[in-house]
């Protein structure tokens, strides 16, 4: 794991509950919906477990699984959708944390087959960029782990087709920021299409912006489409 810090297990699981309990708030997860894990200094991954709200969610309901998947302490059972997180830690060795929920706006464009890729805000294109939508898959299936693998290197967040949006960072924070980041853009689009006005920002604009990128930390996120 290098020499960067990762989070105890007791600061991992206080920022998986707060993580949850924003989601919920939010109105991002309905019911049981939605799943956080982040990994640990001992190299394991601590997660959120099947069946629990994530707006009521306590630390001792946490799942603690090893990079295999394999679970070593808790008393639960870890969510079916774990398989796509921990591919997602496979392909990007740098991140900390994983975040899947279901905005109803991000969700809404997920159904429909369309992806945010119009470059409607200056931050959006700075620290979001495009955001695809990644084809059908049954929830928790090994087939869903696999559809994720060819997009998340270029982008940092996904639109899971007919089911939510996932999005990681280095910790959990850093992957909600992108989760509210995702649902803001896609009500963004919305609002644009209800006005029947699609401009985006000039292609100059948004050059002028991707300049921006290493100086923010960022290096992902593609190039969205503007207008001459």
């Amino acid at each position: 794991m290098g020499d960067r810090k990762y989070p105890s297990n007791r600061e991992a699981a206080e920022t998986i509950v707060e993580v949850g309990r924003r989601l919920y708030e939010k109105g991002f997860v309905a019911a049981n919906d939605g799943n956080i894990s982040v990994l640990t200094a001992d190299g394991c991954i601590l997660a959120t477990p099947s069946g629990v709200s994530k707006g009521f969610m306590t630390e001792a309901m946490l799942v603690k699984l090893d990079p295999e998947g394999k679970v070593v302490s808790g008393k639960l059972k870890p969510s079916s959708e774990i398989k796509m997180h921990l591919r997602l830690y496979r392909e990007l060795p740098e991140i900390g944390a994983v975040v899947h929920a279901h905005p109803p706006k991000a969700t809404t464009l997920a159904a429909a087959g369309i992806p945010l890729d119009r470059a409607y805000t200056q931050e959006a294109v700075v620290l979001l960029g495009v955001v695809p939508v990644v084809p059908f898959a049954l929830p928790g299936s090994e087939a869903l782990a696999e559809s994720v693998a060819p997009y998340c290197r270029d982008y940092n967040a996904l639109l899971l087709e007919h089911h939510g949006a996932v999005t990681w960072g280095s910790d959990a924070i850093q992957a909600l920021y992108r989760m509210e980041s995702v649902e803001y853009n896609a009500e963004i689009y919305m609002n644009m299409r209800t006005l029947g006005v699609d401009r985006p920002l000039t292609e100059r604009q948004i050059d002028e912006l991707l300049a921006l990128r290493p100086s923010w930390g960022v290096t992902a996120g593609g190039r969205p489409k503007g207008r001459e």
